[in-house]
């Protein structure tokens, strides 16, 4: 992270080089503000997804609520039974404790800008993407539960079939 050349408080930018990112091009993310680093109060997270994929198994968190900007592509939503596409510059609101999931709708790479308040389930984001870190029904439960989530694979399954998708 670079300061700014005045030495202005607060003021910082974070370079293409400072910014982390997990997973691989096909669902890549890119964290540009870490929980850590706004005291707890929001994480921002940049989802790329290659085409029909995924994003998670449906599930609900308790702690957080996502707002997801889609900055291009087609956003697929599904929240608590309904379905929806959303479109650049279009913004969605998923809040805490209801079933949802999302997913690239379209023939070409979507990126959303996630924004979470509060921050902390970025972490969740990072374990999934280590080695052993898959969208596994006999592991991701226990470790979901670890940042206040529920995961139902079972209501994922006919998801994913109805719209060809894959994790």
């Amino acid at each position: 992270m670079t300061v700014n050349p005045a030495g202005a408080a607060g003021i910082r930018v974070k370079t293409a080089r400072d910014i982390e990112a997990t997973g691989d091009p096909g669902a890549l993310d890119r964290y540009l503000i870490d929980s850590a680093d706004s005291g707890g109060v929001i994480a921002v997270v940049e989802h790329l997804l290659a085409p029909l994929t995924l994003a998670a198994p449906i599930h609900r968190h308790s702690r957080e609520d996502e707002y997801s900007l889609v900055l291009a592509g087609r956003l697929g939503v599904f929240e608590e039974g309904d379905e929806i596409v959303a479109l650049p510059g279009e913004l969605v609101f998923k809040p805490r404790g209801r079933w949802h999931t999302f997913w690239n709708a379209g023939e070409e790479q979507l990126r959303v800008l996630e924004l979470i308040a509060p921050g902390g389930i970025e972490q969740l984001f990072r374990q999934l993407a280590e080695p052993g870190g898959e969208y596994d029904p006999a592991t991701l439960p226990p470790l979901a539960a670890q940042y206040g989530c529920d995961v139902d694979f079972e209501a994922t399954m006919p998801l994913m079939q109805r719209h060809g998708l894959v994790f």
